[in-house]
């Protein structure tokens, strides 16, 4: 029987925190703090900034989204950007690294475990990547990956909780290890989940999905149906609110910080018209098309829930 400091022990070292003491709800707030900074320079740096280019951001911003990208170590944004774009241009073939087309598993993981297939090679001189090369930021990145890496992702957030009393073994597990493995998983469900489960309310003949269980852990990327078929949507989702996207607060704070500009987004107009011509039916606002209802019970629908107008 273990005692009851030897169950606590035992639960920290399994990265499953107890809060009854302060040293480990700090601990645990360090890792929530670094999780939702590595996953902003995911979503917000390198997926929505840098390969959509959805919108621009000063130098202090690029700055700050490059150095989170290097603590959520997916690689530099370079090639991060080059395999997305690679993605969305041959999205669901042997040309897209993650074709979701062959299983879940592969496109989790398993593109990881493999060797490219021939086809990523040869299309991908296709892919224009001089706007983010022209980038001094990204450059230096690349160029320090090897030693950036390291540093950001696993040393400091280890060596940091330290200086508060934390163990080096429970920091370790916790901030940099644990934390690194649950924002690569819930990166991934994007690639798999997000292209399987759900519904396709802007375009029913492609594969990607909307799940607001992805978007939860992902910081808002999980409307994945509406960002392949708007990929400049520096959103990446119709929602005019911050409902389980983080990404587009965090953008639009910096904007009224003066630090990000020229938004990208689309028009209600252009998203209803798409709805009605490619959609599967399942809009919460034009997905009804049953002629058998009359127009009175829309209207009285839109009362009884007006946040469906946003």
């Amino acid at each position: 029987m273990l005692t009851h400091y030897g169950k606590i022990g035992a639960l920290e070292s399994c990265g499953i925190l107890a809060p009854s003491t302060c040293s480990s709800l700090r601990l645990f707030v360090a890792a929530v703090f670094l999780y939702i900074c590595s996953g902003l320079g995911i979503t917000a740096g390198a997926h929505r900034l840098w390969a959509h280019k959805s919108y621009k951001a000063r130098l202090p911003l690029r700055i700050l989204l490059t150095l989170f990208n290097t603590i959520a170590f997916q690689d530099s944004v370079i090639d991060w950007a080059r395999d997305h774009r690679m993605h969305h241009k041959y999205s669901e073939t042997d040309a897209d690294p993650h074709n979701a087309t062959r299983g879940f598993f592969f496109s989790h993981v398993g593109w990881l475990l493999v060797r490219k297939h021939p086809e990523i090679k040869n299309k991908g001189h296709t892919i224009d990547m001089s706007d983010l090369w022209a980038d001094p930021v990204l450059r230096f990145q690349k160029k320090n990956y090897l030693l950036l890496m390291p540093l950001c992702c696993f040393v400091l957030p280890t060596m940091i909780p330290t200086l508060w009393g934390e163990s080096l073994w429970n920091a370790y597990f916790v901030c940099a290890l644990f934390r690194y493995t649950y924002v690569l998983n819930v990166t991934w469900l994007v690639n798999s989940a997000a292209h399987k489960w759900g519904d396709k309310p802007y375009d029913k003949d492609i594969n990607p999905v909307e799940t607001r269980p992805v978007s939860l852990v992902v910081l808002g990327e999980g409307f994945h149906n509406y960002h392949h078929t708007f990929p400049w949507d520096y959103k990446t989702a119709e929602l005019g609110h911050y409902s389980l996207n983080l990404s587009k607060l965090f953008i639009d704070t910096m904007s009224l910080l003066g630090m990000a500009y020229d938004l990208k987004t689309v028009s209600r107009d252009v998203i209803e018209k798409r709805v009605k011509r490619t959609g599967d039916g399942s809009h919460y606002l034009w997905g009804w098309d049953d002629r058998d209802v009359p127009a009175a019970d829309k209207d009285a629908a839109l009362i009884i829930n007006p946040d469906k107008t946003e």
